[in-house]
Formats: structure tokens, C-alpha cells, sequence
């Protein structure tokens, strides 16, 4: 299993100019789509070290396009203005580790769910009396805002929610000793604790759910095509392979 050293490029990517592709506006034209990701979110998707934006997401987006004659440009954007600009035509797809929740449904089509997700909660090395949801209330937890792991820690009863812009923020906020936990996707933490130290997963992911590549609503076309990409990624196997590159396991 082969696993990026994530954080410090992304961190560099902060301070450096944006990646080549990034702030391009409009639809792809034919035969091309534009598709917006927060590129901060390792192993799904984050500037590397030589500023490409790469990951699971974006080799299997990629690899969906291509089986329905298309071709993938990613363009960085923060997450919280994702489906807005979605919606408003910076780009035609969007994909960002994303969990397909009734209400962003409302706002956007999601295609069928492509990775199976669930939130853990980190805490300090040394830590004891949090392993699980339960013993985080009245507790200071931080989290990514506008995510199902800002919503699982206000609906644990936190005494108090951090939210920020991206996760590394918050896992910072952790390891200072400014907050007792941190609620996040379980793929991402796993990469943060390992690459960095200091912090622990407890427990297994307390909740089920699904990643989707989003669209227009009124897009049905292209719902379709990366769908059906999607499918052949997955019977001819390369699914399992981008899987592997960057998450490890089938």
C-alpha cells in the first residue's frame, strides 16, 4: 500500500501560488468537464509536491470520465462554496470526499455512491474517558465546518463546536491542547495520526455513509455518463487498483 505524505504539501500548496488549473470558471465544452474539489482532504484529494491536485477522488473521477468519452480538469476551491458554485456554473461536477446527505440531495444529484464512509472521533495520545459519541458532551470538539463531522458533534451533545475551513485546522487544534476531540472521516484521520503522531482514533466509525460526485440537478446527462463510468471502473477492476494506490485494501 503506498500512502502519500500528505500534510506538508498541502500546507506548502497554502503558502505557494495556486496549482496550474485552478480558478478556471465556466463549463469544460465538449467533451471536457470542469470539476471542483477542496483540495485539502488527503488521501481523497490534495496538492501534491509538485502542485498537481491528486488522490482517490481525482484518479477515479478521472477514470470515470474517460469510460464515457470525457475528459477531467480539477479546479481547488474552498469546501463550503462547492455546491454553490456548482450550482452556479464554475464547474460542472464536483467531488470532495463528499457524503450524499438529504439535504445537499436537495440542492444537487449525486451520482450512486462510490466509497463507503463513517466519522471517528481522534483524540490526544494519553487521553482517556472519550470512546465514543456519548462522552463528548459537554467536551470542546473540533471539526471541518459544514460537514457530517461538524453535525455528528453538535448532535453528540458537545459543550463546544470549533469549526474551520479545512480539517488539518482542527486536528492542530487537537494536538495544541485547545480541544478534547476531533470528529472527521475515518480514512483521513487514520492518514492524519499516522503521518503526524500525537493523536489516536478511538472506537470504530460510529456512522454509515456514502461519497457521491455531484452535478447539476437539471444535468442529467452527464449524471448518467460519469454513472455509468463509474460502473465499468468498478467490473474492470480499476476501482480496486486507485483504491489501493491511495487507501489501501479492496
Amino acid at each position: 500500500m503506498r500512502l502519500p505524505a500528505a500534510f506538508l504539501p498541502v500546507l506548502l500548496a497554502l503558502l505557494l501560488p495556486p496549482a496550474a488549473g485552478c480558478g478556471a470558471e465556466g463549463g469544460g465544452g465538449p467533451g471536457r468537464i470542469v470539476v471542483g474539489t477542496e483540495a485539502a482532504y488527503p488521501p481523497f484529494e490534495f496538492v501534491d509536491a509538485e502542485r498537481r491536485i491528486v488522490g482517490f477522488d481525482v484518479d477515479l473521477v478521472r477514470a470515470a470520465a474517460r469510460e464515457a468519452g470525457l475528459e477531467a480538469e480539477f479546479v481547488d476551491q474552498p469546501f463550503d462554496g462547492l455546491i454553490p458554485g456548482l450550482r452556479g456554473g464554475k464547474y460542472d461536477a464536483v467531488v470532495s470526499a463528499m457524503t450524499i446527505t438529504p439535504e445537499r440531495a436537495e440542492q444537487v444529484a449525486f451520482t450512486e455512491g462510490y466509497y463507503d464512509a463513517g466519522q471517528v472521533i481522534a483524540v490526544r495520545e494519553g487521553t482517556t474517558g472519550i470512546a465514543g459519541p456519548a462522552d463528548l458532551r459537554g467536551k470542546v470538539v473540533a471539526v471541518q465546518a459544514n460537514t457530517t463531522g461538524h453535525r455528528q458533534a453538535e448532535k453528540a451533545g458537545a459543550g463546544e463546536v470549533r469549526a474551520f475551513p479545512s480539517i488539518e485546522p482542527a486536528f492542530m487544534e487537537l494536538r495544541a491542547g485547545r480541544a478534547d476531540a476531533v470528529v472527521n472521516d475515518e480514512p483521513t484521520t487514520l492518514l492524519y495520526a499516522r503521518e503526524h503522531g500525537g493523536i489516536r482514533v478511538v472506537g470504530r466509525p460510529f456512522t454509515e455513509e456514502k461519497y457521491g460526485i455531484a452535478v447539476r440537478r437539471e444535468d442529467g446527462e452527464l449524471l448518467a455518463k460519469l454513472n455509468g463510468g463509474l460502473r465499468k471502473v468498478r467490473a474492470s477492476g480499476e476501482y480496486d487498483r486507485i483504491r489501493a494506490k491511495w487507501i489501501g485494501g479492496k
